[in-house]
Parts: C-alpha cells; sequence; structure tokens
C-alpha cells in the first residue's frame, strides 16, 4: 500500500489545490494517513506571501527530517516550490519532489519518476494551457466546494510574489466552469465559492465573452444552488455591476472581500495598487448603498516601506469610516522579486508590532460594534459542525459570520441525525467581536437541504 501526508499552508487557493492533489494521488492509488511519520510520501503544500510562513515550512522540512524522515519520499508545493525552484535542494538536499500549482495535472507523471527512485524531479512551469483541467479532486467538504475560476495576476504590487509564483492571469471558460458548478449541485452541494488571486478580472476566453458580473449571476441561476460565494477581489476591477447582480440573487452572498491594504493614497501609490483612497471609497459607498446589507472585509498592511505616523493615522480613519466586518492585518514583510524589497525606508520591526496592535484593538472594537447590531435579528445559517465542549451547533450567515447556536430539541447529533450541511434560521441573542451566538428559532421550523 502506498500512504502519503499532506500539510496545506496559506490561502484557499491552496486548500483547493490540495484537494486537487489528494483526489490525484488517490486515483494513482495512494492512501491519505494523518501522520507524517506513517506516510511514504511526504508533501507540504506552501505559501510564500509572507516571510514566517515560508521560514515555518522549512523549519517543519528540517524537524520532520531531523526526528522521523529516513527512508521517506519529501515533496515541496505550491508557491515557495515556485519562488524557489531547483534552490530547494541546496536547501533541503533530502527533498525528491518540487512543484508549483501549475503543474498539478503532471503530477501522475512525476509520480512515475519518484517511484523509479528519481530524487530531483520536478514541476516549474508557469506556460501550461490546462491549469485547471485536473481531472480528480478529493472534496474536503461535502456541502461547500470550492471552484478556481482565474489563476495568476497581472497587477505588479510593490510587496506581492504572486505574479511570480503563479504566473499572468488564465482565466478559465465559463462553460467549463458553469459545468463544475452544475455537477456540484447534482451531487448534493449548495454552496460554492469562486476562487482567484484577482477573481473579478475573469474575463471569459470563450465567445461567450462573460465578465466576472455575468458568470456570478449565471452560477446563482444554477437549479440546487443556494449559496455562492467569491474570493478575493481587486479594487481597481471591482465594478458596480458585480453589486447590482448580488441585489438581485438571493443566491449569492451578502459579503465581499475587498482589499485596501492602506488608507493612505501616498502609500497605495507607492504600493503599486492602482487606485486610490477615494477611489476605493466610492465602492464602499456602492455596498453600503446596496438593498442588501452587504458585510466588508478587507486586508491591510502595516509598516509599508515610507508608512509615516500621519500615513497610518489616515489608515484607522478608514477603519473608522467604513466599518468593516472582519479585516485580516499584516505587517510588512520583504519578499524576493518583488520592488519593495529594495525601498531603503523599512520601518523598525517594533513599530510595525505597535502598528499591528493599535490595529488590531481599533478593529476589535468595531467588530463588537457592528456583531452587535445582529442581536435580535432572524438569520440563516447553513449549519457546519457541532460543539461537543459547548453544546452548540456552527454555522455560517450569508454575511460570511460565524453563529453558535442551541437547539433544545434537537441537542446534539445522534446517529445518523444531524444538522450539518443544512439551513436553518437562528434568532441571534448575543455578539462578541468575532461570532454571534443564538437559538435556533422554533423546533416547528423547517430545516431544509
Amino acid at each position: 500500500m502506498k500512504t502519503f501526508y499532506l500539510e496545506t499552508f496559506g490561502c484557499q487557493m491552496n486548500a483547493h489545490d490540495s484537494e486537487k492533489v489528494i483526489g490525484t494521488l488517490l486515483q494513482q492509488g495512494y492512501t491519505q494517513v494523518p501522520e507524517p511519520e506513517a506516510a511514504e510520501l511526504v508533501l507540504y503544500n506552501t505559501c510564500s506571501i509572507r516571510d514566517k510562513a515560508e521560514q515555518k515550512v522549512f523549519y517543519r522540512l528540517q524537524h520532520f527530517k531531523k526526528n522521523a524522515g529516513a527512508g521517506k519520499v519529501i515533496g515541496v508545493l505550491g508557491c515557495v516550490a515556485q519562488q524557489e525552484g531547483e534552490k530547494i535542494f541546496e536547501r533541503a538536499p533530502f527533498v525528491s519532489l518540487v512543484a508549483g500549482s501549475a503543474s498539478y495535472t503532471k503530477l501522475p507523471e512525476m509520480l512515475v519518476q519518484l517511484e523509479a527512485g528519481n530524487r530531483r524531479v520536478t514541476g516549474l512551469t508557469l506556460d501550461t494551457e490546462d491549469t485547471f483541467d485536473t481531472p480528480y479532486t478529493r472534496r474536503d467538504n461535502p456541502h461547500r466546494a470550492y471552484i478556481t475560476i482565474i489563476e495568476g495576476c497581472d497587477k505588479a504590487c510593490a510587496y506581492c510574489v504572486v505574479p511570480f509564483t503563479r504566473g499572468p492571469e488564465r482565466s478559465r471558460t465559463s462553460e467549463s466552469v458553469l459545468r463544475e458548478a452544475t455537477a456540484l449541485t447534482e451531487r448534493g452541494y449548495t454552496e460554492v465559492q469562486l476562487l482567484g488571486q484577482n477573481v473579478n478580472s475573469y474575463r471569459d476566453p470563450s465567445p461567450t465573452g462573460y465578465d466576472f458580473a455575468q458568470l456570478l449571476q449565471r452560477t446563482g441561476e444554477l437549479p440546487g444552488m443556494r449559496r455562492v460565494r467569491f474570493t478575493t477581489s481587486h479594487p481597481r476591477d471591482f465594478v458596480k455591476e458585480i453589486i447590482d447582480v448580488i441585489d438581485n440573487n438571493e443566491a449569492l452572498c451578502n459579503h465581499v472581500h475587498l482589499p485596501v491594504q492602506s488608507g493612505s493614497s501616498e502609500v497605495l501609490a507607492r504600493m503599486q495598487r492602482l487606485y486610490t483612497r477615494e477611489q476605493y471609497m466610492q465602492r464602499i459607498e456602492w455596498m453600503k448603498a446596496a438593498k442588501r446589507d452587504i458585510a466588508i472585509t478587507t486586508d491591510i498592511i502595516v509598516g509599508f516601506p515610507g508608512e509615516t505616523e500621519a500615513h497610518f493615522t489616515e489608515t484607522l480613519k478608514m477603519v473608522e469610516q467604513v466599518e468593516y466586518d472582519a479585516m485580516f492585518i499584516f505587517k510588512y514583510s520583504r519578499r524576493p522579486n518583488t520592488p519593495a524589497l529594495n525601498y531603503e525606508d523599512q520601518i523598525p520591526e517594533e513599530e510595525k508590532v505597535l502598528r499591528f496592535q493599535i490595529l488590531t484593538e481599533l478593529q476589535r472594537t468595531v467588530q463588537m460594534r457592528r456583531n452587535a447590531k445582529y442581536v435580535g435579528q432572524r438569520e440563516e445559517v447553513h449549519v457546519e459542525g457541532f460543539n461537543s465542549a459547548t453544546g452548540q451547533w456552527i454555522g455560517r450567515t450569508s454575511q460570511n459570520k460565524m453563529l453558535n447556536f442551541g437547539d433544545p430539541s434537537f441537542p446534539a447529533p445522534t446517529g445518523s441525525e444531524t444538522l450539518v450541511g443544512k439551513y436553518t434560521d437562528v434568532l441571534v441573542t448575543r455578539a462578541s467581536p468575532h461570532s454571534l451566538a443564538g437559538e435556533r428559532v422554533g423546533t416547528q421550523s423547517p430545516v431544509v437541504q
């Protein structure tokens, strides 16, 4: 029996890439095991968006090799693999496979080489036309699925390695996307998330010629589709038609993730983000004016080279003005092959830490204020699990808020009986900065698929 272990670092794109890798390995006769010590083939699907994430991978490699790696085949996949290439063999000579995400369709061929005893196998091309056509995907969630609609990025943000690790933008045909989405609903999936490094720059390469808003609308119209999400968006390509489509199709979730990175137009220019604070705020105004209550989340980098106290204050003011529902905060990290790597006005680490703490505390206050507005409201949740420690079910609202709830008539799963994967209404009774809590509304309420 051929066994493998796969650990994933990073974003939803990496998580979905791992589903493709796992599906391919299972089809090739491998069996997945939960611990690397029990595996013949050990794979790490990596992220290089920050230096800390990259270093964590190399630490994990060295630690595993030292303690349990003898006689095993070890591979590095994903963004670090694409970024470092064959230099990984020099840094970690015990690694046998280095492959970027665009090469996963060639994984069966690479496995043949590994099984033949080859200890230097690579898959590093970005020039491939079949990036999306991995024929085998093992879905980790039986109710919610990822669908990649675009790979790579044509932007040149001064801090970002994505153009170097994922390559240029390549959009998938709308027919292919909708065929996969339809197949998922026919298998019982009710929620999908459309993925891309810059999802709203999608341009259908087929004669159909859909833009992102049109593809979003068509996906939301598919029979059996209850929820459609998407991530991540670039403000430069975010058009009002996207909000119009969300307003007019209940299957499209009330949530937009729109990374701003900084509240200062001057810093945004240095970041090469291709929009100003004012242009970004115009997109926020579109969402605030929508008929539906759209939750807005974002990414912000603190301590970008040259960011002054005044620039940082502009960011704080923007956070207060927008009132984000959630935020991912990053300290600037120097990355190879990026323009900002050579900027001379780097910010001291202690100042980055201080700004990170200040912004985190502000956002915590904002989230508490935002979430408190939901108390007393009735929200539909898609149930994701059960917490035996608290005796509560775990669900997610259309706004992507976690909602933990009790149900006296169904206090726990019993055998095959479960709420997981179903939709039900919950009355919100409590709020915290990071989640909501409540009680299922009426035992007579229908629980629908």
